[in-house]
């Protein structure tokens, strides 16, 4: 039986809530770029008579901040794994709050040409490592915190700010959307952007309030931090971070499909409209608030990988019933389509994600692993999901199936990844630390 003190409850919030605001901005700036990507940022930033190309170059610099996400973790797990979680999450947030202002002050291409869409490459890669480092440690430390046997619940509350982000930025974006279409293009998109610097403040002084990981602060006092975290994760973790990435694949690339690319289908001539999609979305990631921390309780009682799991194999069925839903023009179906998709399909992945990455990993390099396998599914997945339905769309003459097909290709991916080496890789690592409750030790084991 272990002696050490319990966690204390209050200190766990508190670290589950500096995580979660952290999680947010990242969403809230990257949901308003992907929204608007798919809308006006073709016409604003890129020189095109086709508005269509437009929107496909507008859509690639939404994915080139992917791009930057895996050097991101990389160079924030180092730290991490070194010198700190608190230290590197608060630097992470300021960059990507300040690189969020800077696209709401970009000058567009009728003012400064070609100058316009490199600056915003350059802010978007700024996000990227920003983004690329976030996750990894507000996962963790909030993981890390929890008492046993609550970790995986504990766990989804930096995946609640991912689905509060979007909430927030579809309320205030649907609010300044609301101005004439002239107002809106010329200064009301920018808004968002500059408002964003609000949930920087509120991010930097809860992280600034948080101690250091626990189970860190044991490995430096122990002297066992890595000398090179993510050469020392590829060598002795390599599977995990393999079992990491084909697991991110089903569900960044429902994430995407479903937040972004559905603005793409209802902004259709024979769609619903981009206001309906954005509501439709908004109500969907109210919903996945409350579902994943219901997922994240199961994961707990059940284990990581059959949640997991479970996820991947609902959005292969419902993949082909999706694009018929948000296809038939109609608001409901496609508020129904978004729903299910979001607060079920992606909810349970995300609800188990968080502590079955984190246990793929030893403390000592558990920054580095997660962040890599973590980024590089989200960077050649996630990202560039938008920009290969649009051309598979463009191919297919406009019909939805072949994006249908590539959904239930990364979910077959995930399901054989999560099924035979993830089974593994947990079992093989599974090493729990005495528990004050043989039920809390045995669900660790379980999972």
């Amino acid at each position: 039986m272990s002696t050490s003190t319990p966690p204390d409850p209050r200190l766990i919030r508190r670290v589950a809530l500096a995580s979660s605001v952290g999680t947010m901005l990242e969403y809230y700036d990257f949901y308003l770029y992907g929204a608007l990507s798919a809308t006006i940022f073709g016409k604003l930033f890129f020189h095109s008579s086709d508005p269509a190309i437009g929107t496909l170059l507008a859509l690639a610099t939404f994915g080139v901040g992917f791009v930057a996400r895996p050097l991101g973790g990389i160079i924030a797990g180092h730290f991490g794994d070194r010198v700190g979680r608190k230290s590197v999450l608060i630097v992470t947030l300021a960059l990507m709050g300040a690189s969020t202002v800077g696209v709401g002050l970009l000058p567009t291409y009728d003012s400064i040409g070609t100058g316009a869409p490199l600056l915003l490459v350059v802010l978007r890669v700024l996000q990227g490592l920003a983004h690329g480092g976030e996750w990894g440690g507000a996962a963790i430390m909030t993981v890390e915190h929890a008492p046993r046997g609550r970790r995986a619940f504990y766990g989804t509350w930096p995946q609640m700010g991912v689905y509060a982000g979007i909430v927030v930025s579809n309320l205030v974006l649907g609010a300044f959307m609301l101005l004439p279409d002239a107002q809106f293009q010329s200064w009301g998109w920018r808004v968002p952007f500059l408002l964003g610097f609000v949930l920087v403040i509120v991010g930097i002084y809860l992280r600034r309030s948080i101690t250091e990981s626990p189970e860190f602060e044991k490995t430096v006092s122990s002297r066992e931090t890595a000398r090179v975290p993510v050469v020392e994760a590829l060598r002795t973790n390599g599977r995990g971070i393999f079992v990491t990435f084909g697991a991110k694949a089903a569900e960044t690339g429902t994430f995407y499909l479903i937040t972004v690319f559905a603005l793409t289908l209802a902004s259709r001539d024979s769609g619903p409209g981009e206001t309906a999609a954005l509501n439709g979305v908004l109500v969907a990631s109210l919903v996945s608030i409350v579902t994943v921390g219901l997922f994240g309780v199961l994961s707990d009682r059940l284990g990581r990988q059959p949640v997991y799991a479970f996820g991947a194999a609902f959005m292969a069925v419902f993949a082909f019933p999706f694009f018929w839903l948000a296809g038939t023009g109609s608001t409901a179906a496609l508020w129904l389509a978004l729903i299910v998709g979001l607060a079920i399909g992606h909810a349970s992945m995300y609800g188990a994600q968080t502590l079955y990455f984190s246990e793929l990993f030893d403390a000592r390099v558990r920054y580095s692993g997660a962040s890599l396998g973590y980024q590089l599914g989200a960077a050649l997945i996630g990202g560039f999901t938008p920009l290969i339905a649009s051309a598979l769309m463009l191919r297919a003459d406009g019909e939805p199936w072949p994006v249908a097909v590539y959904i239930v290709g990364l979910c077959l991916l995930t399901l054989l990844v999560v099924g035979i080496w993830g089974q593994v890789r947990t079992r093989a690592s599974a090493s729990p630390a005495p528990s004050t409750s043989p039920t809390d030790s045995d669900k660790e084991i379980r999972a």
